[in-house]
């Protein structure tokens, strides 16, 4: 177990007593994470404690092969629009865990709850810090596997949003590509990965067109549902955009409806394609 040893000389971490953990544990799918003060330096951060019986579950969704940790995926981006991890290894109890910037923001899915519109005249503006996000993950080598509103966190004062969370994630290599790993959020999932078939980053792209579609909107392409069966409409042509936001550029409109092609060879096949399609847009609205 090489790999935490890059870290705290090799020890295994007793977070209980190096850190003072300042907010309950917000549980997610596959961890709890908290707000923790680091009780040595003082330094405010986002600790991440792994739950091992799903994250091995997942990690038998690819038998034979070995996919990296989470830690060992995260710690490799350095982006301002990707949050920081600073250490990872495993626990005295021999969880894995990962020490992160804490951002301090919400959730894009919670500001998308809120009736006010807070995103006014800046949506442009996250929709590129956005793609790229994505763009880094794949110029990474990797495959993210869950980009919905959920796992983007506005940081400081809310002019920031950034990309979390590398649970899912992959190397984009033809041994993580193979059908069957139906892993990701229902409402944000492409159809060739609902269905099983071999995949590729443009199930990226198409979770990144989903998101910020809903970023515009509040609204989804299909009907909301809380399960890989809702999944299933994702198919069938979406609910043009114009429809929610009728004022939309037609050239951003356009570019979203590109990410969400039901058929991935009709996507763009890489997101800074999506990026240029809209780099000289100044305005989101006509």
């Amino acid at each position: 177990m090489g790999f935490f040893k890059q870290f705290l000389g090799g020890t295994k971490l007793d977070y209980k007593k190096r850190y003072e953990l300042q907010l309950s544990a917000m549980s997610g799918t596959m961890s709890k994470v908290y707000k923790a003060r680091d009780k040595e330096t003082g330094e405010i951060v986002a600790l991440k404690i792994l739950d091992m019986v799903k994250t091995n579950a997942i990690v038998s969704r690819v038998p034979g092969v070995k996919r990296p940790t989470e830690g060992e995926i995260a710690i490799q981006f350095d982006h301002p629009y990707i949050i920081k991890t600073l250490s990872h290894g495993l626990t005295v109890d021999n969880e894995q865990y990962l020490v992160m910037e804490y951002l301090g923001g919400s959730g894009l899915n919670s500001v998308l709850l809120v009736q006010e519109d807070l995103m006014a005249d800046a949506r442009l503006h996250y929709i590129r810090q956005v793609a790229e996000a994505v763009a880094e993950v794949h110029d990474k080598g990797f495959i993210h596997r869950d980009i919905c509103p959920r796992n983007l966190i506005f940081a400081g004062d809310g002019t920031v949003l950034k990309l979390t969370d590398f649970g899912l994630t992959v190397p984009d290599l033809p041994a993580f590509k193979e059908p069957g790993n139906r892993t990701g959020t229902a409402n944000y999932m492409a159809p060739e990965l609902v269905r099983r078939k071999p995949t590729d980053r443009r199930l990226d792209i198409f979770a990144f067109g989903v998101t910020i579609y809903e970023l515009c909107t509040k609204m989804l392409p299909w009907p909301r549902g809380d399960n890989a069966n809702a999944a299933m409409t994702h198919s069938e042509p979406p609910e043009q955009i114009t429809t929610y936001r009728p004022q939309i550029n037609k050239t951003l409109a356009k570019a979203i409806h590109k990410c969400i092609e039901p058929d991935p060879q009709n996507r763009f096949a890489e997101i800074r394609q999506f990026i240029r399609a809209i780099a000289k847009i100044e305005h989101e609205d006509e």
